[in-house]
């Protein structure tokens, strides 16, 4: 399947707009996805905030994002935080090897035929998701820039707190 790869040329567009929307959906897919630790099921989340974020090897700003991820993840963990970072390439060796050069101390997931993005209609790399405790759509955001970070973590925080 290439249907992500199709939208690809839009993509450019999209790094450098790091949109950040407040959303409010009622459902949300469950994604059932493999990661090094075996099955996950998005639905098994609920209780924790989960920032959801779509990757994939050849996303240059997914090299920023990574290590704020980190950041976020030893930050906040604790507090109920669950980072899910879905990678997209259809080879995972291409993943492996990004993940040898910007390691993640979160659960990184693989979706090689890309149905999880096509369920949440991802539209750019990296796309992530803020996910309340109930299991609710709290925002998206479409690439990443550093200056947008700030705002991601008080809406993470503002989660946490509830």
């Amino acid at each position: 399947m290439t249907r992500h790869r199709s939208w690809q040329p839009w993509l450019v567009l999209f790094f450098s707009l790091g949109i950040f929307t407040v959303a409010h959906a009622d459902d949300l897919p469950n994604l059932s996805l493999q990661t090094k630790q075996g099955g996950l099921h998005l639905n098994e989340l609920r209780g924790q905030v989960v920032y959801l974020d779509f990757w994939a090897s050849w996303c240059v700003p997914c090299r920023k994002s990574f290590p704020w991820m980190n950041d976020m993840h030893q930050r906040y963990s604790k507090d109920g935080l669950k980072i899910v970072a879905i990678n997209l390439d259809k080879e995972v060796n291409l993943a492996k090897q990004f993940l040898t050069e910007y390691p993640a101390n979160f659960t990184v997931a693989y979706d090689p035929e890309g149905l999880s993005a096509e369920k949440f209609k991802v539209q750019a790399m990296p796309s992530s998701y803020l996910i309340d405790r109930q299991g609710k759509l709290h925002s998206t955001h479409l690439g990443f820039k550093e200056k947008d970070t700030a705002a991601m973590e008080a809406a993470i925080k503002s989660l946490l707190a509830k």
